[in-house]
């Protein structure tokens, strides 16, 4: 039996019993997926909602926006700036239950007002191995997750884009902004746009897979294997260092264990051991 096309039947027997749906769209990996997969579907009784805000470049957005026109899909683009939620530039522990709350309270209205009761987002099965705070709100606002709910995993998801063509199959791991951050360091407008423009200079450098996390006036780059293979280039570290500094960063540092999801959870997991 093939184990992934089992998975994705069940998928599309899932959604199968919805008569409308509206899903929560970043133009990542997975709501990308979950998009086309409710489309083939669902065909035009969906509808997809993406977040605009500080905390989520402008590449993402556009990328987004161009999926759904070149797909046919209505789109929805509601302004979401989780600097104005009570508390979250703070950055508490909580800090994704916070934001997803406020998202998801938003997306939620928007299909109230469609007449469509069921609210999708895109979270798959190995986010259930990380502190996620945000699926709590998922949990607590009723927000339905396709893909974990039949249990399809990152690589899953990437094979089955990549058989269908998506553009997204082999597309870097995202995750907004404020995740740079370690938990009780202020974030603002102004650190965020510093971070944005680090990681936007690694990516038009060549960088496919990168992070730049924020430690003050340090900047810690996350990179995968071929990251690190560039990084041997001295003159291309010597430009990235002129770069960060023009940014505001004054030291720039590689982490030696390189891009892993989830970093800023780590000094959690040892507080709790």
């Amino acid at each position: 039996m093939n184990t992934l096309k089992a998975k994705y039947d069940h998928l599309k027997k899932y959604l199968s019993q919805f008569d409308r749906l509206v899903i929560a769209f970043s133009g990542g990996v997975d709501s990308t997926f979950l998009l086309q997969s409710a489309q083939i579907v669902l065909e035009n009784r969906i509808i997809a909602v993406t977040a605009r805000s500080c905390s989520f470049p402008k590449r993402e957005l556009d990328e987004a926006s161009d999926f759904v026109r070149k797909n046919g899909i209505e789109h929805i683009i509601v302004d979401s700036e989780e600097l104005d939620i009570e508390g979250f530039s703070k950055n508490p522990v909580n800090r994704c239950y916070l934001c997803k709350t406020e998202l998801f309270t938003k997306i939620r209205k928007i299909a109230d007002s469609y007449g469509i009761r069921n609210v999708a987002e895109g979270s798959n099965a190995d986010d259930e191995g990380d502190y996620r705070p945000g699926l709590q709100a998922v949990s607590e606002l009723g927000i339905l997750s396709p893909l974990r709910h039949t249990k399809l995993t990152k690589n899953d998801i990437r094979q089955l884009s990549s058989e269908q063509g998506l553009p997204t199959w082999n597309k870097q791991s995202f995750a907004c902004l404020s995740s740079r951050f370690p938990y009780g360091e202020d974030i603002t407008k102004e650190r965020l746009t510093m971070i944005d423009q680090a990681e936007q200079f690694l990516l038009d450098s060549g960088f496919r897979q990168v992070r730049v996390r924020f430690h003050g006036n340090l900047a810690r780059i996350e990179t995968d294997n071929d990251g690190f293979q560039k990084l041997f280039d001295k003159k291309l570290r010597e430009t990235i260092y002129k770069q960060f500094k023009k940014i505001g960063f004054i030291y720039v540092s590689i982490d030696i264990l390189g891009y892993r999801t989830g970093s800023m959870n780590e000094p959690l997991k040892i507080i709790n051991q």
